[in-house]
């Protein structure tokens, strides 16, 4: 049996303990039992371990071999850069693990240093560190919780417990045992969490829990958990392993055929080995990370910052965006949104006619006289978010607070008390005193009299609608006095009232939100929505997002303790609202949506979200109301906390895959064409066209500016038409390995006939060499979209490959033409009309991937998201 379910004299006896703590030689006893109450982690990975973790990609070992055969063939320019970009992308995967390791610390530092400790009847402060169960600890507020308690007194206690349950409002704290099973931690009103914080009240509450045995503690061995690789890391590492293997029997092949036709072995050897780095676009990392970069750089400009590179292009695969509700799908604002007075219901459209006559502003009065609401010197309002809400009606229909006091001078006050449910303020008048007690209805209507059994039936339908609703009813009430009595009782003041009206309301959502729903639905992608509000407020939040349809299902996580395992994984890629959810519950739907071949994305604000923001496939933390703990744990995170910003991240995303997959398609049939040319040459009895050091300068030339520019290029038009791409999906997909064939074949033909036609002329190899560079070109523009035309997206509209490709062509000119760089690349100037023919021969590349794209527009248009 829980803590919170037993009485407070059962947990006492089972603790060994008493109301006035425990002796110091028992605490020392539990002290060497339980150990310190502080969070601890996992071994940590050294700095070493770290920085060496980076070498073990396999594209990265890869490269590395081939740098050194380079080296030792003498191409040292090669060797550098390739040494260069490996150690660029190795120091930015450090930052990334190291920062991670970070998330565990943030947790640890949310310890409290001392806390107010009963032992042995005498109250002192003693370090937090030392508390052990059985301890009795005495709140108030601004205290943060030193450990896990079970209540034994509340006088007005509330608590802040959003970092562990997501609930927007404080807490009111009982001390009666609670008899249902598997209660949500937002519902366990007699317990106190470690590191929440104590807002209003007074109370007593006795240790049961201490460092890695508290809430706290079971949510830092779920970060122990390790992290899900991006999506783009497994697509590149998929292109690692399947490259190498192709360029490592291509270049076998090439050697041995070779030495078959009677080639000097080291020129052989040589030639294989040009082919391999030609082979390898070792300019993919650093173009990924580059365009990475640039991307997170423009999203910071909309109000996103990432922390975790990949985590950018892990956007544009997400099929899931499982959102919390507060701040993030609404306004964090608590506000009223309905009242019912003089038998009608008003809303914002209506309500100011209502109470244009001030002999009807009784209600509005009494909204602004009964709570606890004062400026602050922010220029904001200090106190509970639902009394803000009320403070602010009154003010916007012309009734300020602090006129109002003015006219009726507070006299007494009972406080708010959660076994009562009520707060009653007391006025002064001409003639006597004006009594006014708001709270709960179903309590009110206990206490008022001179009521009609119609009336009392239609403020129990209003309420129960209201509820419906999701709107937090309150009900106000009066009673006018003569005199106040020697001593003021609650049970007695609080009677014989007379109902003035209801108030309904509700945090509302954002309507940038339901716009960027309807897009992600649009995309192909399901928002869900997982709260620790309560389930009635979560769906009506969600219905009007649209994110179900009305009376859609909303699951608590009460209901979610109950299922079986299987049962839990079909259900939930099924239900889009989730309420009451415990931290375990918020990981095991990650798991289970990415158990289903889900790509994840998970937002939160709270220590209770970190498992799942480290869990997921990107978590989204939020940067007005997040933990540092939740921030350590996120990929990205939200500096306006809204989920409209996700949406517009995840386009970026998509651009940016998109972009990648450019450079990819661009790279690597560029280089497919190079191993061609060699390939396919002896096959026509003609000598290898190309010489190591031409490779090496086309790669460089080639994959160089253009590759970097392609970043830049805009989003498609129908970028968030497309349904998400699918998680085991191939970078070679959608046709892009089938284009690297038939195109590299094509640049292939066209350099050997370039050879076949010039094969009796000494400038034969700089023709072929012209041509491979220069059909390059017209491939990367081509490329540009898979099915749009060049000449409807316009040359200008990317205006930085249009000059890297001008540079690229007056750099290959260049070393035609500049004297003392044609013996370095064994090149001869070619006439204006062979440089004619060159560009003419290079241009059959970017017609035939035209007509290609004319043929695909003719098919019809792409599938759209479901």
């Amino acid at each position: 049996m829980e803590y919170y379910q037993q009485p407070v004299a059962e947990v006492f006896r089972s603790l060994n303990s008493t109301e006035k703590g425990l002796t110091e030689a028992a605490a020392a006893q539990a002290q060497e039992q339980w150990g310190p109450n502080e969070i601890q982690s996992a071994k940590g990975k050294t700095v070493w371990g770290i920085l060496l973790n980076q070498f073990k990609d396999f594209m990265i070992l890869v490269l590395l071999v081939a740098a050194v055969i380079s080296g030792f063939m003498g191409e040292l320019v090669d060797t550098i850069a390739i040494v260069v970009i490996v150690l660029v992308n190795a120091v930015l995967g450090f930052v990334q693990e190291f920062r991670a390791e970070k998330a565990m610390q943030a947790l640890k530092q949310m310890a409290v240093a001392n806390a107010r400790i009963m032992r042995e009847g005498v109250v002192g402060m003693r370090p937090a560190v030392g508390l052990v169960p059985g301890d009795v600890v005495l709140l108030e507020a601004g205290d943060i919780v030193p450990a896990d308690l079970r209540l034994f007194e509340a006088n007005a206690l509330k608590a802040e417990e959003a970092s562990l349950t997501g609930e927007s409002a404080p807490v009111d704290k009982i001390t009666d045992a609670l008899t249902e099973e598997s209660l949500p931690l937002g519902d366990r009103a007699n317990m106190a969490y470690k590191s929440t914080l104590v807002t209003f009240g007074k109370g007593r509450g006795v240790v049961v829990g201490t460092g890695m045995n508290t809430e706290l503690g079971r949510i830092a061995t779920m970060l122990d958990e390790a992290e899900v690789a991006t999506p783009l890391q497994r697509r590149l590492t998929q292109l690692g392993k399947r490259l190498a293997l192709i360029v490592l029997i291509i270049c076998a092949i090439v050697f041995a055929f070779g030495l078959l036709r009677g080639e000097r072995p080291v020129l052989m050897l040589l030639t294989a080995i040009s082919l391999a780095v030609a082979a390898i676009p070792e300019a993919l990392p650093s173009l990924v990370s580059i365009t990475l970069a640039l991307g997170a750089r423009r999203m910071a400009g909309q109000k996103a910052l990432v922390r975790n590179l990949p985590a950018v292009e892990t956007l544009g695969s997400v099929t899931y965006i499982c959102s919390d509700k507060t701040g993030t799908l609404t306004e964090n604002r608590m506000t009223v949104e309905k009242v019912f007075a003089r038998g009608e219901i008003w809303n914002e459209q209506t309500w100011a006619e209502a109470f244009k006559d001030p002999d009807q502003q009784g209600l509005l009065q009494a909204m602004a006289l009964n709570n606890n609401v004062e400026p602050n010197k922010d220029g904001g309002l200090t106190g509970d978010p639902t009394e803000i809400a009320l403070y602010n009606l009154a003010g916007q229909l012309g009734v300020s607070r602090q006129q109002a006091l003015e006219q009726f001078p507070i006299s007494a006050e009972i406080p708010f008390d959660s076994d009562r449910k009520l707060m009653t303020t007391i006025h002064r008048t001409d003639d006597g005193f004006w009594l006014i007690t708001k709270g709960a209805v179903d309590v009110l209507l206990d206490r008022v009299s001179g009521i009609s059994d119609g009336d009392r039936e239609q403020y129990q339908q209003v309420n129960e609608q209201m509820s419906a609703d999701g709107l937090r009813v309150l009900g106000f009430a009066e009673k006018k006095l003569a005199q106040l009595p020697g001593r003021l009782d609650a049970d007695t003041m609080e009677q014989d009232l007379q109902l003035i009206g209801l108030a309904g309301i509700i945090d509302p959502p954002r309507e940038e939100a339901k716009a960027a729903i309807a897009e992600c639905r649009k995309a192909g992608i399901r928002p869900m929505m997982i709260t620790g509000d309560h389930p009635l407020t979560a769906r009506n939040i969600a219905e009007r997002l649209g994110m179900v349809e009305p009376g859609g299902r909303a699951l608590s996580g009460s209901e979610l303790s109950k299922m079986s395992e299987e049962e839990f994984a079909n259900t939930v890629p099924q239900v889009f609202v989730y309420a009451r959810v415990s931290p375990e519950q918020k990981l095991n739907i990650v798991k289970a949506l990415q158990a289903a071949g889900q790509f994840v994305a998970m937002t939160g604000d709270g220590v209770n979200d970190a498992p799942s923001l480290k869990r997921s496939d990107i978590g989204v933390a939020m940067g007005i109301t997040g933990t540092d703990v939740s921030k350590e744990a996120a990929d990205l995170i939200l500096l306006d906390d809204n989920f409209a910003t996700i949406v517009k991240a995840v386009r970026s995303g998509r651009r940016i895959y998109d972009n990648i997959r450019k450079f990819i398609k661009y790279a690597m049939t560029g280089n497919t064409g190079e191993i061609w040319v060699i390939f396919l040459a002896p096959f026509f009895g003609l000598p290898i066209p190309l010489l190591p050091v031409h490779i090496l300068w086309v790669n460089l030339v080639t994959d160089g500016l253009p590759g970097l520019a392609l970043a830049m290029e805009p989003a498609e038009k129908d970028i968030m038409n497309r349904p998400p791409r699918h998680p085991k999906e191939s970078v070679f997909a959608g046709g892009l390995g089938v284009h690297i064939i038939w195109v590299g074949l094509l640049l292939g033909f066209v350099s050997i006939f370039t050879q076949y036609l010039y094969i009796d002329s000494s400038k034969w190899q700089t023709m072929v060499f012209t041509v491979l560079c220069f059909s390059q070109m017209g491939h990367v523009f081509a490329i540009r979209s898979d099915r749009e035309s060049l000449f409807s997206q316009g040359i200008f509209s990317n205006k930085a490959l249009l000059g890297a490709v001008l540079l690229t062509l007056l750099l290959q000119l260049a070393v035609i033409y500049v004297p003392w760089l044609q013996p370095i690349f064994r090149t001869q100037a070619l006439t204006l009309s062979e440089l004619g023919i060159a560009v003419g021969l290079s241009s059959i590349v970017f017609i035939a991937v035209e007509i290609e794209k004319i043929f695909k527009r003719k098919k019809g248009p792409l599938p759209k998201a479901a």
